[in-house]
């Protein structure tokens, strides 16, 4: 089966854990297809291009202050549920949907599973101190990629990434980063990565209320 089929496979499951009325962060044809009444938030301007075109109702997060559920995509997921995101360079707004939903659930085709985390660790940078920044966090290099949906520079960690929680510490403290792309458990309530036709579910946390 094709990676493509996988992460349709992971959507479809996903979706049926929303329920009409909800408010959530963004899932696109999955939730068309249902024609549930949502209020959605999108945290890219392209995915929210597409949730448009679906006729899915994008709202700005501006006045709304919590979901009933977020979904969305993993780069890396870790078997006890530390995950990498930030390879679409919008980290910074995907972890402030996921805490402020009361479900966070992952989808993933099962390429995305490994053993351990691993290098690169996405980051989102200020322009301002952007060289004293990247010395301070050695090795980072710069991503050769556009800048953040609210203009941060994209770089990537390269260290070790043994000891995650010591390590989200530390770039959470480190000046000059705006966020990184390292999600705890804490954040992760359900994750869906589909094997070919088979979608396998794990709970990794109760919901948040």
């Amino acid at each position: 089966m094709s990676v493509e089929h996988e992460k349709q496979r992971a959507a479809e499951a996903a979706a049926e854990l929303v329920e009409d009325g909800m408010t959530v962060a963004y899932l696109l044809p999955a939730l068309a297809r249902r024609g549930l009444s949502l209020r959605c938030v999108a945290t890219s301007p392209r995915t929210e291009e597409a949730a448009l075109m679906l006729d899915l109702r994008v709202e700005p997060f501006i006045s709304i202050d919590r979901f009933d559920i977020t979904i969305d995509g993993a780069d890396q997921i870790a078997p006890d549920g530390w995950l990498v995101k930030g390879g679409g360079a919008a980290h910074t707004r995907e972890k402030i949907v996921a805490a402020a939903a009361d479900r966070f659930v992952v989808i993933a085709d099962s390429s995305k599973r490994v053993t351990a985390l691993h290098p690169p660790v996405p980051l989102e940078l200020l322009e301002f101190g952007l060289a004293a920044t990247m010395r301070l966090l050695h090795p980072v290099s710069l991503r050769d990629a556009p800048r953040s949906p609210d203009g941060g520079v994209i770089a990537d960690y390269h260290g070790a990434v043994d000891d995650l929680v010591g390590l989200a510490s530390l770039l959470s403290a480190a000046p000059g980063v705006v966020e990184h792309g390292l999600f705890p458990p804490t954040l992760v309530a359900d994750v869906f990565v589909a094997c070919g036709d088979s979608v396998e579910h794990h709970n990794h946390a109760k919901s948040r209320v």
